[in-house]
């Protein structure tokens, strides 16, 4: 091991770094595709990441004018056990973070300024052994979807969530 890479604390290298984080995707996520598949199921056709809305969001339902955002817990600032933030280069992360939550934010004020109704699933809501059944999380946004109801839908896990 280098020198260099003694005195940080990133146990990968520059480029392994690299390429790891190049691995992460914006798209087609497993959380999406779990999103994806389950309303399917439920009988619910969408646009995938319509670019010509605000956040481009993950699913578009047109004829319903509902807007669906997939977050990971981690890159959208998630306040569960999920969204830990590394203690490893805190500033860069905590801004970075936080650039992404002002940014969703935005969009999402956008969207409900142009009429549209905007849910938002976090990943706590989908994966881990404390979040609700899939079924019911699934069945709530389909739900949403189809009711003419509230402007504005957020699926968390209650159980991970620290701050609700």
């Amino acid at each position: 091991m280098s020198p260099r890479q003694a005195s940080r604390a990133d146990p990968l290298t520059p480029q392994q770094r690299r390429r790891n984080m190049a691995a992460i995707r914006a798209a087609n996520t497993k959380p999406e595709m779990l999103v994806r598949r389950g309303l399917h199921a439920h009988g619910l056709r969408y646009r995938l990441h319509d670019r010509g809305l605000p956040g481009t969001p993950d699913l578009v339902f047109r004829s319903a004018r509902v807007a669906v955002f997939v977050h990971g817990c981690f890159w959208h600032g998630h306040d569960c056990s999920l969204g830990v933030r590394p203690r490893t280069n805190a500033d860069f992360w905590t801004a970075k973070i936080n650039r992404n939550r002002e940014r969703d934010e935005a969009a999402e004020a956008a969207l409900l300024m142009l009429g549209w109704r905007v849910a938002t699933v976090w990943e706590c809501a989908l994966r881990g052994r404390e979040r609700p059944p899939l079924p019911e999380t699934l069945g709530r946004l389909a739900a949403f979807i189809r009711s003419g109801s509230p402007s504005a839908l957020v699926l968390r896990s209650p159980d991970r969530d620290r701050n609700a």
